[in-house]
């Protein structure tokens, strides 16, 4: 049987308020990995519906109708949708047109994506329906310089918020057909490709890695006129959100840093309360032969049963309180400076458990530092007193 085991359990730990601590410490912690998480990948995921992860097109824009578009039944598409991190390639058509509204114009850049409206239907900016004072089922005057100005009538069947306000998310979606008849281009042509990755949590780094061989397979397929594809990633093309997704990422550090601080020498205070309440007992086992390192084994076993109740409830409540904001949205923002309108959450269980079990693995070492009290009792005395 194990001496230090069974001591261990017959021994009660006082230090309530080091327990609470604990426990607020990884509410906070799970909190911060989850809206950090969510914040990266709602933001990406409204970065991948503006312009993909990565994006295929010509260097500029050509000057003629049509002189910008290429064949997306080419083989090398394929051989991009092939690769093993690639979700979908989607082909899409866009021209810069001018809305008018009554006296108001407004520039806009038309895009025509697979899933758009049919029958000269388009999608709007939430920004732009309010300046011009649209609303679903409205008539849509937009006109297309080229050759020759083009005229078309459009009818807004759905308004949508982007992660871009103002001026910067003035996309007007429309159907592929309608644009390809616009721009006068085949069926199987687009002016652009948007390429998405799988997964969640890819980094800069890997948007770059992505963006550099699928650019290489197109580089490989020049068109009959020697022209090739050039890609971007997302990364590139909107660099401020990603700064500022690294800048959440080094706050989110400065917070687990003091969380567990705070956790950690919250708990040394109970266990030298522990200490000093047991300290006959500590001379009591010092005289029956026991050494230093099993007493605190002991003590600290003792605390670490703490530590994973205090880790159990903050992480339950942490997770209680992401569920209901993931559903609910009881959190709101202002997306002028954070992109979206609210809080927005997602649960990695996987960072969640790694936190936890880094977390516990500092708390222990820290709990090391009052142990040492343990060598510096005198059995002698402690018993004599008893």
């Amino acid at each position: 049987m194990d001496a230090s085991g069974f001591i261990s359990r017959k021994l009660r730990f006082h230090g309530r308020i080091s327990a609470v601590s604990i426990a607020v410490s990884f509410v906070v912690i799970v909190l911060a990995l989850g809206v950090t998480s969510g914040f990266r990948q709602e933001l990406r995921k409204g970065i991948a519906q503006i312009s993909g992860d990565v994006r295929l097109s010509y260097t500029g824009t050509g000057s003629a109708e049509g002189e910008s578009a290429f064949s997306f039944a080419a083989p090398f598409v394929d051989s991009i949708r092939a690769l093993d991190y690639v979700s979908a390639v989607g082909p899409v058509v866009e021209r810069p047109g001018i809305v008018k509204r009554g006296e108001n114009i407004f520039g806009v850049l038309f895009k025509g994506v697979p899933e758009g409206y049919d029958s000269l239907g388009v999608k709007v900016p939430v920004d732009l329906a309010r300046i011009a004072g649209l609303s679903v089922g409205d008539r849509l005057t937009a006109y297309f310089a080229g050759e020759r100005v083009r005229v078309r009538n459009f009818t807004v069947r759905e308004l949508y918020s982007g992660i871009l306000g103002g001026r910067d998310n003035m996309v007007i979606y429309a159907s592929l057909a309608d644009m390809q008849a616009l721009s006068g281009i085949g069926e199987d042509e687009a002016t652009a490709l948007e390429v998405r990755l799988r997964g969640n949590s890819v980094t800069p780094e890997d948007l770059d890695a992505a963006s550099a061989e699928i650019g290489s397979i197109a580089y490989s397929a020049p068109d009959a006129g020697g022209r090739t594809l050039s890609s971007t990633s997302s990364s590139h093309q909107y660099p401020q959100i990603f700064s500022w997704l690294e800048l959440i990422d080094i706050n989110v550090l400065l917070v687990l840093g003091l969380m567990i601080a705070v956790a950690g020498f919250n708990m040394v205070s109970g266990l030298l309360i522990m200490l000093i309440r047991n300290i006959s007992v500590i001379g009591t086992l010092k005289t029956l032969g026991m050494r230093d390192r099993s007493i605190a084994k002991i003590f600290l076993t003792v605390a670490s049963r703490v530590v994973l109740k205090g880790m159990l409830a903050g992480n339950i409540i942490g997770i209680v309180l992401c569920l209901v904001q993931q559903h609910v949205k009881l959190i709101g923002l202002d997306p002028e400076n954070y992109f979206i309108s609210y809080v927005p959450v997602n649960l990695d269980f996987r960072a969640i458990l790694l936190v936890d079990a880094v977390s516990f693995a500092a708390i222990m070492l820290i709990l090391l530092l009052p142990a040492l009290f343990i060598a510096g009792v005198d059995p002698a005395k402690t018993v004599r007193a008893q």
